[in-house]
């Protein structure tokens, strides 16, 4: 007879079983219980069923959250089946979320994994209220900031990510106050009846004890990530630490945004002109040399590369995790990965 054990997990009631306890028994004894508690309480609604979309999902699936809904409107077609492991090879044509389903169910039945093929443009403020967390993949500019100033008014966790040829980011917007547990080495104090001396007086780390300490992050809005004041005293002082791909980011949404596509393998050299002619106007309205994203960038950022989409879906998918259990430091906020240098950089653009 199977025994469980009823707790609360985010605000909703959630339910481990035994069987549960030894299918989730590794990541129990990495973050703990509680941790495993409260993302088996979460609900997930993930957008876009490409490359970084499949990758996402799996890593969610399998780390044991309550439910994850996939929404897509879009059709398989040859590159997307490529980009992604989800699909069968017979699927061109089918609905992407729908012929994702059955193979992202198999990775562990103990999720509820729901296929949602409407376009996600045309969903209402409360559905996106219904979810603990919000991933957003492939989708505009406009949409990403609509659903995050949304969630963010109901304390709902979004993520934004994506891929462009060998480039990737994700985002992550936590809210004002973030609360989670890190596990730190135990400090052990000099005793009082020590002998005096610099060296019996300084404390000493015990990496066979650790604690648990309690920490609050605060997040900024994707409004204000992408809308920074480049003219400004304190942003001109950080210019040279910031990583390009922020730049590229900027033009690839506006791209999206002009086009209601991304760059287009079929069209090189037409993108590629584009690309440039974007870059030059979104750099010089933003007060920023257009030279600091060199002419070689449209080289790179054409369809989605597989490799790419796994380390950037590993990355997103771990912060998704880190911020539903509450367990260890989240990234503030953007995370860009270069596959050319094989490197991935963290930086924040919220107010200090």
């Amino acid at each position: 007879m199977v025994k469980h054990e009823t707790v609360k997990g985010n605000g909703k009631n959630n339910v481990i079983s035994e069987e549960e306890a030894a299918q989730y028994d590794r990541q129990i004894r990495l973050w703990g219980l509680e941790a495993q508690k409260r993302l088996r309480g979460s609900r997930v609604l993930l957008v876009g069923l490409r490359g970084l979309g499949a990758e996402v999902a799996k890593n969610l699936i399998l780390a044991g959250v309550k439910g994850l809904t996939l929404l897509d409107h879009e059709q398989v077609t040859e590159e997307s089946r490529r980009a992604q492991f989800l699909i069968p090879v017979d699927a061109d044509g089918q609905n992407q979320a729908q012929a994702s389903l059955e193979r992202a169910q198999f990775l562990n039945p103990m999720v509820e994994v729901k296929a949602d093929t409407d376009q996600v443009e045309t969903k209402s403020d409360d559905f996106f209220l219904q979810f603990d967390a919000v991933c957003l993949t492939g989708c505009s500019r406009d949409l990403m900031v609509r659903v995050d100033q949304l969630c963010a008014s109901k304390n709902i966790k979004v993520f934004c990510g994506d891929i462009f040829g060998y480039h990737g980011y994700m985002f992550s917007d936590l809210g004002q106050e973030h609360h989670y547990v890190e596990e730190k080495a135990k400090v052990v104090k000099p005793s009082e009846q020590a002998n005096d001396g610099p060296e019996v007086k300084k404390p000493k780390i015990d990496l066979n004890e650790t604690t648990m300490v309690k920490k609050t992050a605060s997040f900024c809005s994707l409004k204000e990530a992408l809308e920074i004041d480049w003219t400004s005293d304190d942003s001109k002082a950080r210019l040279k630490r910031t990583p390009p791909e922020y730049f590229l980011l900027q033009v690839l949404l506006k791209f999206r945004t002009d086009k209601g596509r991304n760059p287009d393998p079929c069209s090189f050299a037409e993108d590629s002109l584009l690309l440039l002619q974007i870059r030059d106007d979104v750099l010089e309205a933003m007060g920023v040399n257009p030279e600091l994203l060199p002419d070689s960038f449209v080289s790179y950022c054409f369809s989605e590369m597989a490799p790419v989409c796994a380390v950037v879906g590993g990355v997103l998918g771990q912060e998704i995790v880190k911020a539903l259990s509450q367990r260890d430091a989240p990234h503030r906020n953007f995370f860009f990965f270069d596959g050319l240098k094989g490197s991935g950089v963290v930086d924040y653009f919220g107010a200090k």
